[in-house]
């Protein structure tokens, strides 16, 4: 019998080979169909290249073109120009910072024959890819520390793999570098590393806004464990010696939640800070600007740094916050505005993970209704036949993740129904693999075999056999992993 940290290592070694599997895959299905289906005409941000083409730029963009269409071109032009346009701004530095170094460190040896826009985009493949074999680590180990069940805990993790946003992941979008972060920072977190905790979470933030969301985990968190802890040392104590354990409980909490909140915001405010000196108090004129793209300015009136031009308005408001203000001109986002009757196939379209969602809160708050009564502060959850608080989807470990900005409780919702829908997953065939071959061709030939032979590849292989909701889930997921390389790789709309 291998022992737990043996299955747990085996199991790391599954999720990392199916990762990198379906990683490897997406980069064919994309140059393919990005050769075949022809690009549609689409009204993005597309800035006109400033150097001659080299030997190799040619057929980089031939096979890997098609990870920079949409808001990927913004990425790649600010890791090669910087931040020109104001309404750059809307995208933050970090995964751009992380491109750059790729493409100009390891990368660099290709420099003659690869434009920096070329190298960009192989940057591109190889963080993307990386990154996202570490997110699916990191989901892994938040799962299992969260869940407390192995095979769900798999389970996820390789379903996780089949994201619907797949090909944002591929793509050159910061939403990669955002799930690692999160799913990191919200691993060290669970199991007490605070201060780690903090510094991926900070990172998460200057990778992209809605890491701000995050900075609630610190917070309740935190606050949760001071409640127990006070709750237990005051316990049988008399009144006023009770209130003293509170009181010190609070202070503490007050002093560490308030540095760590610090932290998280931090990368925010220093880059709205970097836009309203850029803006605001200008000291380049438009003549440092590339005249390629102060054309391109000119003709789409895009605003660039000049301090011969008037204030812009944004920089007169009592709190000027250049992200809120290029959402609200260029992206037309408000509260309330995007639900318009040109929104409805969007709606449609979010319409089966709105429905994970809503199924994983109903079954969750049904299933610990006090619990989540009491936000899960001085109230357990309700225990097991065993006495012992519940493991699995139904743990007072999830309730905090239901607000994650990259939620990993859609992937939980969807394993768990999964195990209740097929009992031949509950089987222990599904989570055991054979050992290492000793011959090096049939141990290549077996590590290939297991990268695509896990519990979920069973199911897709054994279709007919599923449940009604098995079928339901695996569809949602393998389908838009699918339609959405088949229509963003050719600048076509998808959500």
């Amino acid at each position: 019998m291998l022992s737990l940290r043996s299955h747990t290592r085996v199991d790391i070694r599954i999720v990392v080979q199916f990762a990198i599997f379906t990683r490897a895959l997406s980069l064919v299905l994309q140059a393919a169909l990005n050769a075949i289906i022809p690009d549609h005409e689409a009204d993005a941000f597309s800035p006109p290249r400033t150097v001659k083409p080299r030997l190799l730029d040619y057929t980089t963009d031939v096979l890997l073109g098609g990870l920079g269409r949409w808001d990927a071109e913004h990425f790649l032009f600010i890791a090669e120009h910087g931040y020109v346009y104001e309404h750059n701004f809307a995208f933050f530095p970090l995964f751009p910072l992380v491109l750059y170094s790729v493409a100009s460190t390891l990368l660099w040896p290709l420099s003659p024959f690869l434009t920096l826009h070329g190298r960009l985009l192989l940057a591109v493949a190889i963080a993307n890819t990386t990154l996202f074999v570490l997110s699916a680590v990191a989901l892994f180990g938040l799962s299992c520390a969260v869940l407390q069940d192995r095979s769900l805990a798999l389970l996820s993790s390789l379903i996780y793999c089949l994201t619907p946003a797949n090909v944002f992941m591929l793509s050159g979008y910061s939403e990669t570098l955002f799930a690692a972060l999160t799913f990191g920072g919200l691993w060290f977190l669970e199991k007490g590393f605070t201060l780690r905790a903090c510094l991926f979470l900070c990172l998460a933030t200057g990778a992209r806004a809605n890491g701000l969301v995050n900075a609630g985990f610190l917070l309740y968190l935190p606050l949760q464990r001071s409640l127990a802890q006070a709750c237990v040392l005051s316990k049988g104590s008399v009144w006023h010696s009770r209130c003293h354990y509170y009181i010190v409980a609070a202070l503490r909490y007050s002093l560490t939640s308030a540095l760590c909140i610090t932290v998280v915001v931090l990368p925010f405010g220093l880059f709205q800070l970097y836009g309203y000196y850029t803006f605001c108090r200008p000291t380049v004129t438009q003549e440092q600007v590339p005249d390629v793209l102060l054309n391109l300015a000119d003709k789409k009136g895009y605003r660039v740094p000049d301090e011969a031009a008037p204030t812009p308005s944004w920089c007169l408001m009592r709190i000027p916050i250049l992200y809120s203000y290029i959402q609200d001109v260029y992206w037309d986002v408000g509260f309330l505005r995007y639900f318009k009757l040109k929104q409805i196939p969007n709606f449609l379209l979010a319409l089966p993970i709105a429905t994970l969602s809503v199924m994983a809160l109903y079954m969750y708050i049904k299933a610990n209704p006090l619990f989540c009564l009491h936000l899960g502060l001085g109230k357990s959850a309700k225990k097991g036949k065993e006495g012992k608080p519940p493991a699995n989807f139904y743990s007072s470990k999830v309730l905090t993740r239901f607000l994650a900005s990259s939620s990993p409780v859609v992937y939980w919702i969807s394993g768990h129904v999964l195990l209740c829908n097929e009992p031949s997953l509950l089987e222990e065939k599904h989570f055991a693999y054979g050992k290492p071959q000793d011959n090096l061709k049939q141990c290549c030939i077996h590590s290939y075999l297991v990268s695509i032979n896990n519990p979920i590849t069973q199911l897709l292989m054994h279709w007919n056999t599923c449940s009604f909701r098995t079928r339901c889930i695996l569809g949602y997921f393998v389908s838009y992993w699918l339609l959405g390389l088949v229509l963003h790789c050719n600048f076509l709309p998808w959500t």
